[in-house]
């Protein structure tokens, strides 16, 4: 089949799902894990390990754009604008949400060096806490971590900030715009994200967790960008017949993902042209591929359905536990090697923990809420 049954959770009117995508979007998620984990030994952008897991973000983004317009642009005639939003809200903020709650309960564990949590008070904590999960920015240095982050609580939260941001666009903007128009707008995005990843102060576009100037500008082009890339792709998409698809475009993602930083210091517009190459062609293609791909044997197919499922509320989870793993390697003053069993504990763990999530909160919170906000005709 190219795309599978209608997943858990969903609208009763939900289209079927490009499963392939799905098992990528699950095989980055769990990538973004393995590259937070090294943050803990990373001085800078240059030596991290798993160097450009960043780059898991634009994938998301392209797949969101293109997910969308297939789930929503031939609505537009019958379903209204606040429809629309409340079906993004119902299948994003229960994950954002309880991200913030986890942590909340995890911030007193996390104390180091780089951070002081024993200075932190609890109303301050439950503040930061409600604006989390409300999706408020922290500003910065009033954020209660003290490093700048919109979500000091949950980091990966500023994506799904922008990932707001991408849908009202859409909704109000974007689903109107001619293919041509789409076009355009992806073409001057490209532009404006390839500047900065070229010519800008990082060689890279690992950007958009802080509401500083550069860092939003970054972090919205990267949305502006991939988003509309993906909607585009999916308004001129013609699928070809791929075998091993997803096979093949997990092994690229997890390479393209893992690239070591390449120029150094001495020639960071080699990085930058690195990124560009992935986001304006390897990762579209990889969408392509992906939408075009049949799962062939049942196995592959419940990979694919199982990494899908996973896939949110791993990234939504996972990060209160990079946090406290972070802290031990700094306490400890651990090597790698040292903190391995930790670290494949966080992995494992917040795999675990995620599918807890999706079955025992997300989706019944998801069916509630769908019950109570959607009229009949719109579940």
């Amino acid at each position: 089949m190219l795309k599978t049954q209608i997943s858990m959770g969903t609208f009763a009117d939900s289209k079927p799902h490009y499963e392939i995508l799905d098992g990528l979007r699950g095989i980055a998620a769990i990538t973004v894990v393995c590259y937070h984990i090294f943050e803990a030994y990373a001085t800078s952008h240059l030596d991290q390990r798993i160097n450009h897991g960043y780059l898991a973000v634009d994938f998301f983004f392209i797949l969101s754009g293109f997910v969308i317009g297939y789930a929503y642009d031939d609505r537009w005639k019958t379903m209204k604008i606040k429809d629309f939003i409340k079906r993004r809200i119902i299948r994003l903020q229960p994950m954002v949400v309880i991200g913030a709650i986890i942590g909340g309960i995890m911030f007193y564990f996390q104390g180091c060096s780089v951070w002081d949590v024993s200075k932190v008070t609890i109303l301050a904590l439950l503040f930061a806490t409600f604006i989390n999960a409300f999706l408020i920015p922290a500003t910065p240095g009033t954020e209660i971590r003290g490093i700048a982050e919109m979500y000091p609580l949950n980091g990966p939260s500023w994506s799904l900030f922008f990932e707001y941001i991408g849908n009202l666009l859409y909704a109000l903007f974007i689903h109107k715009f001619s293919t041509k128009a789409l076009a355009l707008l992806v073409f001057v995005a490209g532009c404006g994200l390839a500047t900065f990843a070229i010519w800008g102060p990082y060689g890279d576009i690992c950007a958009g967790f802080s509401l500083t100037g550069i860092e939003f500008t970054g972090g919205f082009l990267r949305l502006l960008f991939s988003f509309s890339a993906g909607l585009l792709l999916f308004r001129i998409f013609k699928p070809a017949n791929i075998k091993g698809a997803f096979w093949i475009c997990s092994l690229s993602i997890v390479l393209l993902l893992a690239v070591p930083r390449l120029g150094g210091a001495e020639h960071l517009w080699m990085n930058g042209v690195y990124d560009t190459i992935c986001f304006a062609v390897l990762f579209p293609f990889l969408v392509y591929l992906g939408a075009s791909g049949k799962t062939t044997d049942k196995y592959t197919t419940q990979i694919c359905k199982f990494l899908g499922e996973i896939s949110y509320p791993l990234y939504m989870v996972h990060y209160p536990f990079i946090y406290l793993y972070y802290a031990w390697v700094k306490n400890e003053h651990l090597t790698f090697p040292e903190s391995f069993p930790g670290a494949a504990a966080v992995v494992i763990g917040s795999i675990i923990l995620a599918y807890i999530c999706l079955k025992f909160y997300d989706i019944p919170v998801r069916r509630y809420l769908t019950k109570r906000f959607l009229k009949p005709k719109n579940k």
